[in-house]
């Protein structure tokens, strides 16, 4: 014997209710799992050629670099060169020094220039261009005092 099927002319629909239900699990799933990244600036990292000290040294604020009248550069109370050199080579070389160690230790590095009233402008220039070279930009002047 033969069944005869009935044929029903209903469309197909798909439940919506349990796709959403399915996508919000795997949401959330995937957002419980997953690991966070962390940002560049939260990283520790150690620089070369950075030490870490034990006990606190203490850098002064600024250099203070005085041309006497001679056109002797004295920086901090320490001779620098000879009155005759233009191209101040040890003046360049300390003030590398102070600016690389104000870097370190996150700060500006300062310079205070005074010279004496009788100094030639020139050697306030050769002072100003090692200052220069040495990439310091936090320059000032002050009165380095004269015949009073």
């Amino acid at each position: 014997m033969r069944r005869s099927r009935k044929r029903r002319n209903t469309a197909v629909e798909m439940q919506m209710g349990p796709m959403i239900d399915m996508v919000f699990l795997l949401l959330v799933f995937f957002m419980v799992t997953s690991k966070p990244v962390e940002p560049e600036r939260d990283i520790a990292m150690g620089l070369p050629g950075q030490v870490s000290q034990e006990e606190a040294v203490d850098i002064p604020d600024e250099a203070r670099v005085v041309i006497e009248p001679g056109g002797q550069i004295v920086l901090n109370e320490q001779q620098l060169d000879s009155p005759g050199s233009s191209t101040l080579p040890e003046l360049v070389a300390v003030l590398n020094r102070f600016r690389k160690a104000a870097e370190n230790a996150r700060s500006d590095a300062l310079v205070t220039v005074a010279p004496h009233d009788t100094v030639p402008h020139q050697r306030l220039v050769d002072v100003l261009n090692a200052c220069a070279k040495a990439g310091i930009s936090g320059v000032t002047l002050a009165r380095g005092g004269g015949d009073e």
